[in-house]
């Protein structure tokens, strides 16, 4: 049995009255913005220097290899060491990178092998990362203010998706790539001295077997749960049935349906309000039959997908979208936060890996089906991908375990 490891102290039920959350989280916040900045810069610089969305998008699949392939590894190693510590070494080397890079790019030195070996450094990072910041969040937060501590670290990431593009931009268009990954780089200390001011929990007893086994036993968790077994099953198929579509067949639509690239960026901000909304009600809302609200607004997900396939004009498209996205970031808060309660703490890196996997492991795959879908219907593609939802979420709710979560 794990060893029990005691939350900072919380006299009420909202995360922001934790001392150790509000510090967390203005780091992150901090850092989120900065984010904003390395993801406007690099993908102008990589086309400033190529002029090619081939190379664009062999760099991105450079990062998503190694974060795809060693995300278990990763969930392996946050139940064996302090979650706490990876996330300070993964973000350190997150800043020296950038800090390396915009150097590079300031004194006319960047050469574009330099940009791929930037991203993968990142992929693995973030393959380390990802389980390590899930698995840190229980340890300072109380149960019961789980769901309210995901709907705000979501909703603050959804926020700064929306605010921070333009003031990024403008800092390349006069100032140039360099003081974008400079302002990047500076960030990351914000969360890097949160981190550090945070307190180490109680190490859990945790067996010493190898890698491969002990990923192993997070899969075997998760099998012998009726309950986490068929909501692994619904994460993974609601990312593969809407990463390839919706990021492909949202510039198809823009591009063919309606020949701009205004109706794109409506569509980008559509999706990013939707998200945020759903994220922040997320916070708000409480039921006591969580199984079946989690049921009930992955059909909802489905249906809106169904819908992208029919409707016709902007802003009709742009309406589902919004919802889509609100029932989406509804849906993730509640998923996180219920496998962050349900699981054993010495687990909750292994089982949480499981789940990063599930919902980016199969996004490649989406993608490359949708490139060639997208090119048979636009409408088939969206429709096939909603049916399977649909089916999926459809004996997720035969199981009573499901039905009856709380």
């Amino acid at each position: 049995m794990a060893t029990a490891i005691p939350s900072a102290p919380s006299t009420a039920s909202h995360p922001f009255r934790n001392g150790y959350f509000r510090l967390l989280w203005t780091g992150r916040a901090v850092s989120y913005l900065g984010d904003q900045f390395y993801l406007v810069a690099l993908p102008w610089l990589v086309l400033s220097l190529t002029n090619s969305g081939i190379a664009l998008g062999s760099i991105m699949m450079t990062g998503a290899i190694p974060t795809a392939v060693l995300m278990l590894a990763g969930g392996a190693l946050s139940d064996r060491f302090s979650a706490r510590r990876i996330l300070i070494g993964t973000t350190s080397v997150r800043m020296l990178c950038v800090a390396i890079f915009g150097a590079l790019v300031a004194l006319r030195l960047l050469a574009l092998w330099q940009i791929y070996v930037l991203a993968f450094i990142f992929g693995v990072a973030d393959a380390f990362a990802t389980p390590a910041s899930q698995t840190l969040l229980p340890s300072i937060v109380q149960k019961d203010e789980l769901p309210a501590a995901n709907s705000i670290t979501q909703s603050t990431q959804q926020l700064t998706s929306i605010v921070g593009p333009a003031p990024a931009g403008l800092v390349v268009k006069t100032l140039g790539s360099a003081w974008a990954f400079f302002i990047d780089a500076f960030s990351f200390l914000f969360v890097i001295a949160a981190l550090w001011r945070l307190p180490d929990p109680p190490r859990s007893k945790v067996s010493k077997t190898g890698m491969l086994h002990a990923i192993g036993d997070g899969l075997r968790y998760i099998n012998a749960d009726v309950a986490m077994r068929s909501l692994l099953v619904v994460v993974a198929a609601l990312n593969f049935c809407v990463a390839g579509p919706i990021s492909i067949g949202l510039a198809w639509i823009a591009k063919h349906q309606f020949g701009s690239p205004v109706a794109f960026s409506i569509f980008i901000g559509s999706v990013a309000a939707g998200g945020l909304t759903g994220a922040v009600a997320a916070g708000f809302f409480k039921s006591r039959r969580r199984g079946v609200l989690i049921l009930i607004v992955a059909a909802a997900v489905a249906l809106g997908t169904a819908l992208l396939g029919l409707v016709t004009t902007l802003w009709s498209v742009s309406a589902v979208l919004f919802a889509m996205a609100a029932a989406s970031g509804f849906l993730n808060v509640h998923l996180v936060a219920w496998f962050q309660q349900r699981v054993d703490r010495s687990m909750l890196g292994r089982v949480m890996s499981v789940i990063m996997f599930a919902a980016v492991g199969l996004q490649p795959i989406s993608l490359a089906i949708a490139g060639l879908a997208i090119t048979w219907s636009v409408s088939g593609t969206f429709l096939a991908a909603a049916a399977l939802m649909l089916l999926v979420t459809a004996f997720a709710s035969l199981n009573e375990p499901v039905r009856k979560i709380e």
